[in-house]
C-alpha cells in the first residue's frame, strides 16, 4: 500500500530555514507528480508547491515562491521541501502528497502522509 512518512519539521526562528523530507514507498514513485500542502486552523488547506516526475518541472504557491525549493529523488524514493526565509505565517502542519495541486481541491482522492508541524516563532 502508499505510504508516505514526512520528517523535518520543528521550531525555527523568523528568517530561518528548514528542510522537509517525505519517504515514499508503495507505488512507482518516479512516474508520479508529487507535492506539498499546508493547513492551518485558521487558512484551512492549501497547496504549497508540486514537482513533477522528471524532477525538472515545479511549481509553488505565490506565498512561498522564491523562498521554499522542491526536490525529488527518483533513486531513493524521496521528495523534499528546503524552507528558507519562514515566516511566522509559515506555521502549518506540511503534508506530503502522492498527486499533484488538485488534491488539495479533492484530498479523498489522493494519498497524504500524516504530517509534520512546522512552527516558526521568536
Amino acid at each position: 500500500q502508499v505510504q508516505l512518512v514526512e520528517s523535518g519539521g520543528g521550531l525555527a526562528q523568523p528568517g530561518g530555514s528548514l528542510r522537509l523530507s517525505c519517504a515514499a514507498s508503495g507505488f512507482a514513485f518516479s512516474s508520479h507528480v508529487m507535492s506539498w500542502a499546508r493547513q492551518t486552523p485558521g487558512k484551512g488547506l492549501e497547496w504549497v508547491s508540486e514537482i513533477y516526475s522528471d524532477e525538472r518541472i515545479t511549481a509553488y504557491a505565490d506565498s512561498v515562491k522564491g523562498r521554499f525549493t522542491i526536490s525529488r529523488d527518483n533513486a531513493k524514493n524521496t521528495v523534499s521541501l528546503q524552507m528558507n526565509s519562514l515566516k511566522p505565517e509559515d506555521t502549518a502542519l506540511y503534508y506530503c502528497i502522492k498527486g499533484g495541486s488538485a488534491c488539495t481541491k479533492f484530498p479523498k482522492l489522493c494519498n497524504w502522509g500524516q504530517g509534520t508541524q512546522v512552527t516558526v516563532s521568536s
